[in-house]
This record gives C-alpha cells, sequence and structure tokens, in this order.
C-alpha cells in the first residue's frame, strides 16, 4: 500500500525554478515539499556560467527571450527583475560583482556558494526535500493532486509546481519528464530542441581548421534573408562551430531546422574594414612584398591554419606570386572574409546543449501568476515553459522570475482553500 503524505505545496524539481518557488511559498505561509529525481538539488545550478552561476544581467530587454510568444515572460520579469534578484541573493549572503556584457556573478566565482545559501534557507524554512523521487503521474482530483512516485510511493497536495525544467543536460537530471506530466493534465507541448548549443556545418575541411578561434560576426540566414546576428569569439570545431556568438545564433538555426528549412551560417572573420577598405588593405600588403605567394602574404593577418582553406573557397592558387593576383581574385578573398557561408546541417546534441528551446504552450498558462488555466492549482516554473533566453545569465533569471511568481500564487492558492 502507499504512503501517502498531505502537503500543501509540492514543488516537482528542485532547480533554480524550483528551489525559490519553494522558497518563497514558504515565505508565504505554505507547507512545501521539494520531490527531485537526482540524488541531490541544484544540480544544473553547479554547472552553470562554468562553474561560477551566472546570476542574472544587467540588461533585461525582452528582445534577449524566445519562444512562440516571448512578451508572456514580461510580468515575471518586472515583478521579480534582476534587480531583485540581486538583492534576494544578496539578503542571502551572496556578494555580486557585474562583468562584461552586464553578465552578473557571485564574487565567490563559485556556483556551490549560491547553492550553499539556497539550500540554507529552505532548512531555515522547514521546506522538505526529497530527494531519489521521480514523479511518475499526477492525477487531480476534487481535494488536490495526488503525485505518484517511481517505488510506489503517493503525495497529497492542495498545489503543484511542476518546475522540471526541459532536455538540456540529461546527465544533470534534466530528462524531459514534465512534459508528460503536463501533457497528461491537459497541457499542449510546443516540440522541444537544443539551445545554447553549438552547431554542425556542411563543410569537407573542418578537422583542418578545429580549434581556430577568431573575433568576428555570425548571421543566421534563411530564404536569403538574415534572421539574427551576433558577434564575439567564434571557435571552429571537426563537426562545426561554436562560441558565445553561436550558442545565442543555435536558437534560430534550430527553430528553422525543426520547420524545414534550408539554414545558413554567415560568417565575417575581418569586421572591422569596410570591403573597399578591406580590398585597399590586402593591395597595400600585395605591394609591399610582390615576390610572396599568396599563401605567405596572409601570415601575420590571419591565423595561418585559415589561409590554404579561405584560399581555396575563393578559388584561388595558394601559391601565385602576389604581384600575379588579379582585382577579381582579390576580391574573392575579401568576400570569403567578410562573407563565408555554412549549411547548417544541425546542432550538438541534448548532453551539449546549456537550454531548452520549446516546452508548455504557454498560451495555457497565466502570465501574471504561472497558474494553469485548464488545472487550477497547477502552476509552473523555470525551463518546462515554452520560454528560453539568450547566453549571458537570461535563463537563470528566467528561472527566478517565474518561480517566484509560480511559489507567491501557488500559496496564495491554497491559503484561499483554507478559508
Amino acid at each position: 500500500m502507499s504512503k501517502a503524505q498531505h502537503n500543501k505545496v509540492i514543488v516537482v524539481g528542485g532547480g533554480a525554478a524550483g528551489l525559490l518557488a519553494a522558497i518563497v511559498a514558504a515565505r508565504n505561509g505554505a507547507r512545501v515539499t521539494i520531490l527531485e529525481r537526482n540524488q541531490r538539488v541544484g544540480k544544473k545550478i553547479l554547472a552553470t556560467g562554468n562553474g561560477r552561476c551566472n546570476l542574472t544581467n544587467i540588461d533585461m530587454n525582452i528582445s534577449h527571450f524566445h519562444g512562440t510568444n516571448p512578451k508572456f515572460a514580461l510580468t515575471a520579469l518586472h515583478r521579480f527583475d534582476n534587480y531583485h534578484s540581486i538583492d534576494f541573493f544578496e539578503r542571502l549572503g551572496i556578494a555580486h560583482k557585474i562583468e562584461e556584457r552586464g553578465k552578473v556573478f557571485p564574487r565567490s566565482n563559485q556556483a556551490s556558494s549560491v547553492l550553499d545559501v539556497l539550500r540554507y534557507e529552505l532548512e531555515e524554512l522547514g521546506v522538505t526535500t526529497l530527494v531519489e523521487a521521480e514523479v511518475k503521474d499526477i492525477q487531480r482530483s476534487k481535494n488536490g493532486f495526488q503525485l505518484m512516485v517511481k517505488g510506489g510511493e503517493s503525495h497529497l497536495a492542495q498545489a503543484v509546481i511542476l518546475a522540471t525544467g526541459g532536455k538540456a543536460a540529461p546527465h544533470l537530471g534534466c530528462t524531459g519528464s514534465g512534459y508528460q506530466l503536463a501533457e497528461k493534465l491537459g497541457h499542449r507541448i510546443i516540440e522541444p530542441f537544443p539551445s545554447l548549443v553549438q552547431l554542425k556545418l556542411a563543410a569537407p575541411f573542418l578537422k583542418q581548421i578545429k580549434g581556430i578561434k577568431f573575433d568576428g560576426d555570425a548571421e543566421v540566414i534563411v530564404k536569403n534573408k538574415v534572421i539574427a546576428r551576433a558577434s564575439g569569439e567564434i571557435l571552429f570545431t571537426e563537426y562545426g562551430i561554436s562560441g558565445p556568438p553561436i550558442f545565442d545564433l543555435s536558437r534560430y538555426a534550430g527553430y528553422w531546422l525543426q520547420q524545414g528549412q534550408r539554414v545558413w551560417l554567415k560568417v565575417s572573420i575581418i569586421t572591422h574594414l569596410a570591403p573597399e577598405e578591406l580590398a585597399a588593405y590586402i593591395q597595400q600588403r600585395f605591394d609591399y612584398n610582390p615576390q610572396k605567394t599568396l599563401a605567405f602574404s596572409f601570415v601575420g593577418m590571419i591565423n595561418k591554419q585559415l589561409v590554404p582553406v579561405l584560399l581555396k573557397e575563393a578559388a584561388v592558387d595558394v601559391n601565385k606570386k602576389v604581384a600575379d593576383v588579379t582585382a577579381q581574385e582579390r576580391n574573392r578573398i575579401v568576400e570569403i572574409l567578410q562573407d563565408w557561408r555554412f549549411e547548417v546541417t544541425g546542432s550538438n546534441t541534448w548532453t551539449a546543449a546549456q537550454v531548452t528551446a520549446g516546452g508548455v504552450d504557454v498560451k495555457d498558462v497565466n502570465p501574471a501568476t504561472m497558474e494553469s488555466r485548464l488545472v487550477p492549482g497547477l502552476f509552473f516554473a523555470g525551463e518546462i515553459l515554452d520560454i528560453d533566453g539568450d547566453c549571458g545569465g537570461y535563463n537563470l533569471q528566467w528561472a527566478w522570475s517565474s518561480g517566484y511568481l509560480a511559489g507567491l500564487y501557488a500559496a496564495a492558492y491554497v491559503s484561499r482553500g483554507n478559508k
């Protein structure tokens, strides 16, 4: 016979959104239990920001968020914004600092310190945390919810917060199990795909240039239209391309690939000169040393490993003397340096992805409360929803913001039930 435990609010998932939701619900008078499938809560928090935990970002423009309806996130991001997050963690003991591109990190440079203070607060508030408790089913009844856990145990609650995350980083316990739970309760799922992930490219020479880094621009192009662009450090890999700009563009590439469209990536290696200026500069280099071969003439200007590949792409003989290079050949080199195009064939797997795009369709969720429009007393928080952010602290801010609303209104829901 299963053992029943009566709880006011049950949070399914002990990640960033779930922990914040549990704290807020408990602070607002609810008795809270967290059910976490892993052996400990907060495993993904420990991996964020390369182990430093990029808490949030100073720039919270809605353009940094994505989904079928990104504006859904506005209410939560205003109710519990980046400065609320900074203050929340300062009060828990996390001193913060602001780094490049507005990224906010703990001064300790340790994601573990963020998890430490969250766990401490949960204990202070009397929140019950049950680990290795994988929820297999949730059933709605007139008195609330019954949650069945793998192994046969069951738990009763008046309100449930689904904060199970997505499918990115399955080695950290993100399996997409929450989607099945939401579907059983009547919610539609926008097909998930990996985001903030490396892209695979169709090119025969990638092994020759793997490991080469450069500061440049990249654009996603579909049907000859620029869909998105990003700048920063870009890295060629043996399967394709990586780096922060690529991570930000991967969401757009993944979406259009999922729609069955051909997707192209335009890479610009030289960005500080207009095409005519670059052509003049290259010609000047040729004039300085007319006896050099074309390949050697670019040593000191771009990475040596890139030179033969670039020249081959421009259909120019690498051994040709620069004095013999035609204006047409020079201009083809300029074009490759500033408009090098690759077809995107896919992305790396869920294991490599930092976040999930897609998820629970937000049209059936109240943006002001994170409560289901279909099932009263059911709330959502974090990555399980069809909202995802750019690289740079945006996804954690979404976790904090949505978790705050879910915890606040789940507590209010059970409070109303007692009156």
